[in-house]
């Protein structure tokens, strides 16, 4: 039987968690940060990435009780209506994400190749 290991790729995810191994906050949920920041509006994003609302306020509310920090900032509607937007904690906690896959998803990926030649080397 002919080796497969020519069609492996990588992929990986990057999420922070408790010490206690409770996921608190990953790519999907930065995403949302991130689209709750270009469009002014938790329900905008929410309709941007097909999500839920009612699950997405109860998982926002869980990474901000987790983290002791709120990450948006919300305010009712009025006559220009109401908005919602990134507080300087949630900014920071994007700009974190988005540094680390700029500055280390190359080095992850170069190490795969590293380690799938060894393995390709080895596997004949």
């Amino acid at each position: 039987m002919k080796s497969k290991i020519d069609n492996l790729r990588l992929n990986f995810k990057i999420w922070l968690e408790t010490i206690d191994q409770v996921g608190v906050l990953g790519d999907k949920k930065c995403d949302l940060l991130k689209a709750i920041n270009e469009t002014g509006s938790l329900n905008d994003a929410i309709k941007k990435m097909g999500l839920t609302y009612r699950k997405t306020w109860d998982n926002l509310h869980k990474i901000e009780k987790e983290l002791g920090f709120p990450l948006i900032k919300p305010t009712r509607g009025g006559l220009e209506g109401g908005n919602t937007v990134l507080t300087t904690e949630g900014k920071i906690i994007v700009a974190a994400f988005d540094k680390f896959h700029t500055e280390y998803d190359s080095i992850i990926r170069s190490g795969f190749e590293t380690i799938l030649s060894e393995m390709k080397q080895k596997i004949k």
